[in-house]
């Protein structure tokens, strides 16, 4: 086994969205050791039940503990983190680190009028995490949560722009747009790969927050306090692994595109479950 530090960080999402906190990370802290599993044979989690969330998460935040022996995980999935975050942290031997509080205490920031919005999956908001969250970062801040059903799918397609992405925004954002909001919080990991289309719809007045950032700041101080960060001084860059439960080939190149080089290659990771 790695000395403690040099243990990776752990990461998992539906797919393909949690690589862009992947990327956070790795522009942040370019020599921590990464782990990466996009459960694409399972994607997307939003239309699922809440009961089936939980054991796909709990099945590969396990498999990323006891298999690949990490040091911290990362839930980059929003309608995971909202379902199961609390329990990972209650029950697992690491540290567990989701997307919702720091997307929340950052569109909190960002906002001038107090009038915010949050998007993601019909889990995400159906569990009402985000409204928990913006309550506890600010009471003053009031918040118009939307879902938007099929974005993702859109995502995992690599259909960022085009005719049928932007009719379906501009019926799904109507609710947000029309609260008057100047600050909106892409609440799904996908989101941000539409930043475009939502951008074009929403305004230049409404200023779009993306968690990956907030959250890559979050792993680097629970890094620092419990003294896991690996040393500066290392000689070597952090290694990166991507897992996929699906198409290997297809995740490869899709997430090479998102991603960037360091999605050289993909590895299979085999679900216990449908």
């Amino acid at each position: 086994m790695p000395a403690e530090t040099d243990r990776p960080i752990g990461m998992f999402d539906s797919g393909f969205g949690g690589l862009t906190v992947a990327r956070a990370l790795i522009d942040l802290l370019p020599n921590e050791n990464l782990v990466y599993i996009g459960d694409t044979a399972r994607y997307p989690y939003g239309p699922k039940s809440a009961t089936d969330v939980r054991r796909f998460a709990i099945e590969l935040a396990n498999s990323l503990v006891h298999d690949f022996k990490v040091k911290m995980i990362v839930v980059a999935c929003n309608t995971a983190a909202s379902v199961v975050l609390h329990e990972l942290q209650a029950t697992l031997s690491v540290p567990v680190i989701g997307v919702v509080d720091p997307g929340a205490q950052a569109v909190v920031r960002a906002s001038k009028n107090k009038k915010v919005g949050v998007i993601g999956t019909a889990g995400t908001i159906a569990s009402r995490a985000y409204e928990g969250a913006v309550a506890k970062a600010s009471p003053q801040v009031i918040l118009t949560a939307t879902p938007c059903p099929g974005f993702v799918e859109f995502v995992e397609r690599n259909e960022t722009t085009g005719v049928a992405v932007t009719q379906l925004a501009e019926k799904l954002l109507a609710p947000v747009r029309d609260a008057g909001i100047d600050a909106l919080l892409l609440g799904c990991t996908h989101y941000p790969y539409l930043s475009e289309v939502i951008s074009q719809i929403m305004g230049p007045d409404v200023v779009l927050v993306n968690s990956a950032d907030e959250t890559a700041l979050v792993v680097q101080e629970a890094l620092l306090k419990t003294n896991m960060a690996r040393s500066l001084s290392s000689s070597s860059k952090g290694e990166h692994e991507f897992y996929s439960s699906g198409d290997v080939q297809h995740f490869a190149e899709l997430g090479r595109r998102f991603l960037g080089p360091e999605l050289s290659a993909a590895k299979y990771w085999q679900t216990k479950s449908n």
